[in-house]
């Protein structure tokens, strides 16, 4: 089973470790990954990934229910491994529309089914690709909740998600049904807590001479 960042929101929240008040974090996206995967012809099973997943979590230790998490995913950060194929996916008009969608947006608009003994839920949310806004549910799980050593110790989380999409519920149906409809979607993710995280970037942006 994999983690969506609306698992991870409920369960990270409810922890006897989390603050009385809200606690909003950051994702890392040098370990955060949304990955994708499609049948091609029946032979092979090729996956894809965006190599720039950015977004936050705002964590309600009191009411988990009340968390949150929006996500953005700069299109142009697709990474199918074949360069004629990224290329291909993102100039023809029946898959992605980089110049006019440049991004995926996920918002979240619930978190349910928590199952705290197995650290697992639903992440609900709306998902818009090409411009085209879809319910989705990603069943998730939380990995791991504490301090982060390579981020100074401070709070982090992460969990792992996945879910089913149809290509074709975001305009990008060609080649079905010998290139399959269905993706198998899988998400890892890590995030810290947001101040921690924006003063260690201001660090390294300094030292870096930025």
């Amino acid at each position: 089973m994999r983690v969506t960042p609306v698992a991870l929101l409920g369960l990270a929240f409810a922890s006897p470790m989390a603050h009385a008040d809200t606690t909003e974090y950051t994702l890392d996206p040098s370990h955060t990954q949304v990955q994708f995967c499609w049948k091609h012809f029946g032979f092979s099973e090729p996956c894809a990934n965006f190599t720039q997943v950015t977004g936050s979590i705002r964590a309600d230790n009191d009411s988990p229910e009340k968390s949150s998490v929006e996500v953005t995913i700069p299109v142009k950060s697709l990474d199918t491994h074949v360069a004629l194929l990224d290329e291909h996916l993102l100039s023809k008009p029946e898959f992605f529309h980089p110049k006019k969608y440049p991004n995926i947006t996920f918002k979240s608009t619930g978190i349910i089914n928590v199952d705290k003994k197995d650290n697992e839920f639903d992440l609900v949310g709306t998902l818009t690709v090409n411009g085209i806004s879809r319910q989705v549910v990603l069943e998730s799980e939380l990995n791991k909740r504490g301090k982060h050593p390579m981020w100074d110790n401070a709070p982090a989380v992460g969990f792992e998600a996945e879910t089913t999409l149809k290509r074709s519920d975001f305009g990008m149906d060609a080649y079905v049904p010998m290139v399959s409809d269905k993706l198998d979607v899988t998400i890892t993710v890590e995030a810290i807590e947001a101040d921690a995280y924006a003063a260690k970037m201001a660090e390294r942006k300094k030292a870096a001479g930025k």
